[in-house]
């Protein structure tokens, strides 16, 4: 039940200091105090912050909302994680019409929860729905969900300096289809997850190697977007690669073979004197945020930038070697091998990506000013509250969780049991107050 979640009681807490005790009916405060002995408040979830890598820890709630075809998505819900129900003839299983995301929420030293760039990742879901012919949310709407999941995952987001919480979207054909057709009805999801270096080297140098008989990727394909299925098809290299030692895998494009185009999981960057080089995103390969936001940096810096064809003999020819995404962070490489070359590239804390990897983490926790206002208003939560939801001119309401707790509501409105949802209540809809 969500009255056991030790996360609800920090929830309460946090809303009541924010709008006062008034918000509460005599009948929901009497409620939370026979809850007292059921529920202990934790700031943090029981996680070993230390040796945080990447992979998959349960946390409390997810985000849901579903759409049928050609309508727009209904209003969502935060709910209880769990597994989702899907007919066997679901468009998403027999014919992979899916797009998923990834972006990060942040812990600063000051209390404030930031989520990098929200905007962005919605806008790529939109380019990707519209490729793979599909419904897809607003742009409000996907941040809003993110938001939301952020909030009700809140103790799951790790301490400053110690990881991020990772939170994926997904856009799902749930409805059934027989013949090869857009499904009927989409389902879009968030669910979250504590996350630390996404490679098991940490924060040392990667080992990467050119594979020269597959391809991640085809002209005219999807290739530019985030579908599901540009995954799958990159396992079998990526298995081998890390058979014989090493991380992860570079692809070259499938016309010249001779063009690299990016690694299964980020885009790579290569560095020539005072130049920074990165392929072009031209149809094959994904405009990674976190790509568009180091080019922003490495400008600024006085690094010239160019995004065009990168002939693969340039990469064993450069002084230094790096990969960007949202999983990845900033990655330096160690070492590239290509038809049994093996190339070593500078490392310490004086490169280039080390330069560009401070300055971003920075701003993401905080800690740097964003002059690029990549953190707006709407992307901070403070205290468990977004930003707009402590600065709107409600009048006489004011923003609280709604949140069901067993038979007691704390809003005017009943939701489904086990379910969040963030509605203006009236300040003054209790006559009667507690201390």
């Amino acid at each position: 039940m969500i009255r056991q979640s030790p996360y609800l009681r920090g929830l309460i807490r946090n809303s009541l200091s924010k709008v006062g005790a008034r918000c509460l009916t005599a009948q929901a405060a009497s409620a939370l105090r026979e809850s007292e002995p059921m529920v202990r408040y934790e700031e943090y979830a029981d996680v070993d912050w230390n040796n945080l890598g990447f992979g998959l820890t349960r946390t409390d709630y997810m985000y849901k909302s579903k759409c049928t075809s050609n309508k727009s998505f209904e209003e969502g819900q935060v709910t209880d994680y769990g597994n989702v129900e899907l007919s066997p003839a679901a468009g998403v299983l027999n014919y992979g019409q899916g797009i998923f995301e990834g972006t990060k929420a942040f812990r600063g030293e000051d209390g404030r929860i930031l989520l990098f760039r929200p905007d962005q990742n919605a806008i790529r879901m939109q380019t990707g729905a519209e490729r793979m012919c599909m419904q897809a949310p607003s742009v409000q709407q996907f941040v809003d969900a993110v938001k939301h999941t952020a909030i009700a995952n809140k103790r799951w987001i790790p301490p400053p300096g110690k990881g991020s919480l990772y939170l994926r979207p997904l856009l799902l054909g749930t409805g059934p289809t027989l013949g090869v057709s857009p499904a009927p009805e989409y389902t879009f999801l968030v669910y979250a997850s504590p996350v630390g270096n996404y490679f098991k080297e940490g924060t040392a140098p990667l080992n990467l190697y050119v594979n020269t008989e597959f391809h991640r990727a085809t002209r005219g394909g999807a290739g530019g977007v985030k579908s599901i299925t540009n995954y799958a098809p990159v396992m079998k290299a990526i298995t081998r690669a890390k058979e014989q030692g090493f991380s992860d895998v570079v692809y070259l494009d499938s016309v010249h073979k001779k063009y690299i185009e990016e690694v299964s999981s980020c885009n790579i960057f290569l560095v020539k004197g005072n130049v920074i080089s990165t392929p072009a995103t031209v149809g094959t390969i994904l405009e990674g945020i976190t790509r568009k936001s180091i080019i922003d940096i490495a400008r600024d810096f006085g690094y010239k930038v160019e995004e065009r064809l990168v002939e693969v003999d340039e990469l064993m020819e450069a002084d230094e070697v790096f990969t960007t995404g949202t999983a990845v962070s900033v990655a330096s490489v160690g070492s590239v091998t290509y038809n049994d070359r093996r190339v070593e590239y500078k490392t310490g804390d004086e490169l280039v990506s080390q330069k560009l990897y401070k300055t971003l983490v920075g701003i993401q926790v905080g800690k740097i000013e964003d002059k690029y206002n990549w953190f707006a208003h709407e992307h901070m939560i403070t205290n468990g509250i977004t930003n707009e939801q402590q600065s709107a001119n409600l009048d006489n309401e004011t923003m609280v969780p709604s949140v069901t707790l067993g038979s007691t509501n704390l809003s005017s409105q009943a939701h489904e049991p086990g379910s969040i949802e963030y509605s203006k209540v009236t300040a003054n809809v209790a006559k009667e107050t507690t201390q």
